[in-house]
């Protein structure tokens, strides 16, 4: 049996009076998509588990078939994982956003959490000037995809408050700087980084050629090494690999005991190799026996406030992931084939909410089953078939039968 999760990050959102009261997902051209809902299993799952906030760890980790609430430690930890980061026990990973920052009556606001999608060569030299002037013995600095990076805070500390940098699009930052034991330092760092990236050759270049200059640094999504099991030791499941742009989702991947699949291409972004991630998973199955193929694309369209663009981006995930992959797996027989998003990203709030998520079980023997019949994949459909699956980390059982 061959097993394959299908995520399109943040593709749930809510009605839109542009869409005439429709969703994306409702709007959008998506008859794969739709196909699976119908001749398979259609439900909601709630991802997030109450008294965690609705970001993309906590989210994965349940769909991947974990409870946060036994194994969450913080979001770096998973991505420092990825970037091939040993952590010490006492050590602190943290997210490093490089953000642009813009003054306007005396304040600070969060212009673009992403700096423009700054390009993964031009962040890498400004992390190496972080890493030259700031790092040392106690603080580290490395290199990520885009804006995306670590920190890590040797015997650091962790009783922190944070903001995630795309909670606060167009807002003020006063409001929102770190907070707890050791926010002072960070708070240095974090403006110590304002003056370095203040006349950079990578942010002049940015400027002259009309983008938006990487300004500054914002800390978030901190923790500790988590301590996991395998999804051999939880599911049987033996051999296994995730597809995907993101540190975060490879990293959770590597601790659920996971080979990491590299696509070129694979950009995190509306421009993905969509198709390429599809042939990398349907190649994987030849020696492994599931595939965790992850696209970040409509999450960040959202983010963006881009209806536009994740409307392409779930277009796309449809056309030249889901299609593809459910056509590739003929080749092996027996399959289960999971799709959903791990948590919803209004395009109107251009952030995460907590919402339980569309998702859609087929299998290749009929196992799973409508009560009642579905007209397509959506939240609507979803919620009108009175199931929910809550919490949303029980789903990879009712996947693998375990």
């Amino acid at each position: 049996m061959k097993y394959v999760v299908l995520l399109g990050d943040g593709m749930s959102d809510e009605p839109i009076e542009e869409l005439d009261g429709l969703t994306p997902l409702e709007k959008a051209a998506t008859p794969n998509m739709d196909r699976l809902a119908k001749e398979g299993e259609c439900g909601l799952a709630r991802t997030v588990l109450d008294g965690f906030h609705p970001g993309s760890d906590v989210a994965n980790l349940s769909v991947f078939g974990y409870d946060a609430a036994q194994c969450y430690s913080g979001r770096s930890p998973l991505e420092a994982a990825s970037m091939g980061v040993d952590l010490g026990p006492n050590d602190v990973a943290f997210r490093l956003n490089l953000v642009t920052l813009t003054p306007n009556y005396g304040k600070l606001y969060m212009e673009d959490f992403s700096a423009g999608h700054i390009s993964t060569e031009e962040a890498a030299e400004l992390i190496a000037t972080l890493q030259e002037e700031l790092g040392g013995d106690e603080f580290q600095f490395y290199p990520g995809v885009s804006y995306r990076h670590l920190m890590v805070w040797k015997n650091g500390k962790d009783q922190l408050k944070f903001v995630p940098p795309h909670d606060i699009s167009d807002q003020t930052v006063d409001d929102h700087m770190p907070q707890g034991d050791g926010a002072e330092e960070l708070i240095h760092l974090m403006t110590s980084a304002q003056m370095l990236f203040c006349h950079h050759p990578v942010n002049t270049e940015r400027e002259k050629a009309g983008k938006l200059p990487a300004s500054s640094i914002w800390l978030w999504g901190h923790g500790r090494a988590p301590q996991m099991e395998s999804m051999q030791q939880r599911f049987g499941i033996d051999g296994g690999a995730v597809i995907s742009a993101v540190d975060l989702i490879k990293g959770i991947g590597i601790y659920a005991g996971l080979d990491v699949i590299e696509v070129p291409g694979a950009t995190g972004y509306i421009d993905t190799n969509y198709r390429g991630k599809a042939e990398a998973a349907i190649e994987a199955l030849k020696t492994r026996d599931f595939v965790y193929l992850h696209v970040e694309a409509p999450d960040e369209a959202a983010h963006s406030g881009s209806l536009e663009d994740k409307m392409t981006a779930i277009e796309s995930f449809d056309r030249e992931v889901v299609g593809p992959v459910l056509e590739g797996l003929s080749q092996y027989g027996d399959f289960r084939l999971m799709v959903l998003p791990d948590h919803p990203t209004p395009v109107e709030k251009k952030t995460h909410t907590s919402d339980p998520v569309p998702f859609a079980l087929y299998g290749s023997n009929g196992e799973f089953k409508n009560a009642a019949p579905v007209a397509g994949y959506s939240e609507k459909e979803a919620e009108a078939s009175g199931v929910l699956v809550d919490p949303g980390f029980r789903l990879m059982a009712r996947l693998t039968g375990e």
